[in-house]
């Protein structure tokens, strides 16, 4: 099942807008709440457009692609010419223009691409598939284009042509699924200790080591642990994107999703659990180390470190991933739709890292040749 938003004064589309937090019409402005939009009783159906792709809609389909051509293409022809295998990719018809729609598995909200309708599809959102929660973008296009564009101008060993940050590609909004786990972590820890101490009395120097056994008992509980769970975003890239702002999250309605690209997760949270256990171990092994300081020496004679899920809830976080064209060659990059925190790899500059080394070194050089005549009693010449 496929959903339009609609604006109930002029019947133009509706996509998420950042600034008010509703949905607002793409030709004439007009607000609409999410709740409402969300499907409230109040609301005049004529808002929400939402249909199947019945038998009738696909033999009208293969009746219009049959009347375009006066000569067919042959079964073998089209087995040959196939990009897609059975069940990777499921069709869609946009009720604005008609046009056919070809979307992932995966794909939750997409965007028409002939007339650019916000388009959510519905029955991957329901039952198990649905979201508990989500975060909602905050920075729209336009501020998260101009915030790259910042980002480009500080790399201070980046080549300049990339610094202009003129060759953008596109900038696609997408809520990436994650999993939010709430973990409680239980570590306890032996450790034999020394602190060392050197005195002096007479001509004797004396070390003395003293021995210690310590022991530490946690018991920490950890709340919102993000993880995402789509195969498509790479992971390193999106736990770098933290911390996201949990204070604006929201219970999930579909119209959020409105005018952006959203993923449905391809992993779930039992099969995320072993990665999660590992971050949060670290976090509980991070925090013992810490309570044991002022030793000159640490030996752990044992240390048991327990990880639990208590629970997890699924959400949609929102990431903008930005396409930059550079030198013949793509670099991506992923900001956080909220705060704008920006990840990725620039291009780095060979001439400036040479210039860069050359001059620290040379200032380093001349430095030391200062400090190297003043103590022998030369003369400095310029």
């Amino acid at each position: 099942m496929v959903t339009h938003y609609k604006c109930t004064n002029c019947g133009a589309d509706m996509a998420f807008d950042t600034g008010s937090g509703t949905l607002k019409c793409n030709s004439c402005g007009r607000e609409d709440s999410i709740e409402n939009m969300a499907g409230q009783p109040d609301l005049p159906k004529s808002a929400q457009v939402s249909y199947d792709m019945d038998e009738d809609d696909r033999k009208a389909l293969e009746n219009a692609f049959d009347n375009d051509y006066e000569d067919p293409l042959s079964e073998d022809e089209i087995s040959h010419h196939s990009t897609f295998n059975e069940g990777e990719v499921s069709e869609y018809n946009c009720k604005n223009c008609g046009a056919v729609l070809l979307t992932d598995t995966q794909t939750t909200a997409t965007k028409c691409s002939f007339c650019g309708a916000g388009i959510v599809i519905s029955d991957r959102l329901t039952g198990s598939l649905a979201p508990g929660s989500v975060i909602p973008f905050s920075i729209s296009k336009a501020q998260a284009q101009e915030a790259f564009k910042k980002w480009c101008r500080k790399g201070l060993l980046t080549p300049s042509d990339f610094r202009v940050a003129d060759r953008i590609k596109d900038i696609t909004g997408l809520y990436v699924p994650f999993w939010l786990f709430d973990l409680n972590g239980k570590g306890e820890v032996e450790a034999t200790c020394t602190r060392v101490r050197t005195y002096s009395r007479g001509d004797w120097i004396y070390k003395e080591t003293k021995y210690y056994h310590v022991y530490r008992k946690v018991d920490l509980d950890y709340l919102k642990v993000p993880c995402d769970a789509s195969k498509k975003m790479d992971d390193t890239m999106m736990d770098k994107l933290e911390p996201y702002p949990y204070k604006t999250l929201k219970e999930f309605k579909m119209p959020y999703l409105a005018g952006y690209i959203a993923e449905k997760y391809d992993y779930d949270d039992d099969e995320l659990l072993p990665r999660v256990k590992n971050r949060v171990q670290s976090y509980v092994d991070s925090y013992i180390r810490s309570t044991i300081s002022g030793y000159s020496t640490v030996h752990y004679n044992r240390k048991n470190i327990n990880i639990r899920k208590k629970g997890s809830d699924y959400a949609l976080l929102p990431v903008w991933m930005v396409c930059y064209d550079f030198r013949q060659a793509e670099h991506t990059f992923a900001m956080n739709g909220q705060t704008g925190k920006i990840v990725g790899k620039p291009p780095i500059s060979a001439a400036k890292v040479a210039a860069w080394f050359f001059g620290v070194s040379g200032g380093s050089f001349l430095i030391f040749r200062i400090i190297t005549l003043i103590l022998g009693g030369g003369f400095l010449w310029f």
